[in-house]
């Protein structure tokens, strides 16, 4: 086997295993977000109130962050 069939060889290998890690990464990252997506709908069931305060405190916040005039 010469040095170029081995280079390819690492290379497909290398590219595989980058395959197979990344698409572990993005299951994990998947079940991650439905996690944190539940937790969210449950703090704002129970938290009704608190949850309009935070997103109403957090739009002024940006409004005035984003403004043209300061």
């Amino acid at each position: 086997m010469n040095t170029l069939d081995e280079a390819s060889d690492y290379a497909q290998e290398a590219a595989g295993k980058a395959k197979e890690t990344l698409s572990e990464a993005g299951e994990q990252l998947c079940d991650a977000e439905q996690k944190l997506m539940k937790a969210c709908r449950s703090f704002i069931s129970y938290h009704p109130i608190a949850s309009m305060s935070i997103a109403l405190a957090t739009g002024y916040c940006l409004s005035r962050l984003l403004s043209d005039r300061h």
